[in-house]
């Protein structure tokens, strides 16, 4: 890849683009507009955007319950996320869906899955299709690390490494399981050596370092297109409370000085860093206003769109007449 200046600015842009519209979307919560939990990854932008840059438009991704970030750097539609999590008819699944059922087709977001472990297989079975149909196209997975703890990780481990799928799991261990610390869950907050005597594995010790990220996930992308399938641990952190807009220091289960610690090591400090070595201004004044620009116009377009019609309520079942 071609780490260039526009490169990096552009990083930079996407990795603020998911801040900005985060924070937004905090502030509709609190004013009441959103009625249904949303789960923020602010903190972890580093991992969506890196993990895309080295994806092609054709490639698809399946998500989780925490899927704003890679729903955005995928390349889904702002205006019909805001809409969808407001609730509106306009949204990506029309209203009925919400903040964790987030998807775009055409930028290949195929589905967000909000159960613990889901992601894996439909990411999977998405891979086999490509295999099956001969397609140039690689699938990704997204989970936490709390997926790893489900039988499906295991088994779909398994499945793409007989049957040489391309596809490259990408575990975001961000140490919590809801309130759970991994070492409450697991032997070992390090995941990786568990996994490689099944298939090609690599930690990433800092995935809010982006540079170290593109720099892990490149080649093994490379490999996954070959028929080789691929898992990256990326160890981020999350900076809000496991659902919700707040913080949740309060509750005991983990320390504000080990936020702190993770803050100060953050996806902009890490890239900041970067620019300033290559001596890049960021034109940050012009991000913002252009950003700014873009999250009005979608919280415009998702207030001022209508909310489902009760006709809509059974529609895109399997059998409309089963639910009569």
């Amino acid at each position: 890849m071609d780490y260039n200046k526009d490169f990096l600015k552009k990083l930079y842009f996407e990795m603020l683009r998911i801040r900005r519209t985060e924070k937004r979307l905090i502030k509709l919560f609190n004013d009441g507009h959103i009625k249904a939990p949303i789960h923020l990854s602010i903190g972890q932008e580093a991992v969506a955007v890196g993990v895309m840059a080295a994806l092609r438009p054709e490639d698809k991704i399946v998500s989780t319950h925490r899927c704003h970030a890679h729903y955005l750097a995928k390349g889904g539609d702002m205006k019909k996320m805001f809409a969808e999590i407001l609730g509106k008819a306009t949204g990506c699944a029309k209203g009925k869906g919400g903040t964790m059922h987030l998807f775009d087709e055409d930028a290949g977001h195929v589905i967000s899955a909000p159960i613990v472990g889901a992601s894996i297989s439909f990411a999977v079975g998405l891979a086999l299709s490509f295999k099956m149909k001969d397609e140039d196209k690689i699938a990704v997975a997204f989970f936490g690390d709390g997926a790893v703890e489900e039988g499906i990780f295991w088994e779909s481990i398994n499945f793409a490494s007989t049957h040489h799928l391309p596809i490259l799991f990408v575990c975001e261990n961000n140490l919590y399981a809801t309130h759970s610390h991994i070492l409450k869950r697991q032997p070992s907050e390090e995941i990786t050596s568990r996994v490689a005597p099944y298939i090609n594995s690599r930690r990433i010790n800092n995935a809010n370092d982006i540079w170290h990220v593109i720099e892990v996930v490149k080649p093994k992308v490379d490999l996954v297109r070959k028929g080789q399938p691929c898992f990256i641990e990326a160890c981020t952190y999350r900076l809000h409370e496991h659902w919700g807009v707040g913080y949740d220091w309060d509750l005991g289960y983990r320390s504000y000085a080990e936020g702190e610690k993770w803050a100060a090591k953050g996806p902009f400090e890490k890239l900041d860093d970067i620019l300033s070595m290559w001596n890049v201004g960021r034109g940050h004044e012009e991000m913002e206003i252009a950003i700014g620009k873009e999250i009005d116009e979608a919280e415009e377009f998702a207030l001022n769109s209508p909310a489902p019609s009760e006709k809509e309520l059974l529609t895109e079942v399997d059998d409309e007449k089963n639910y009569l």
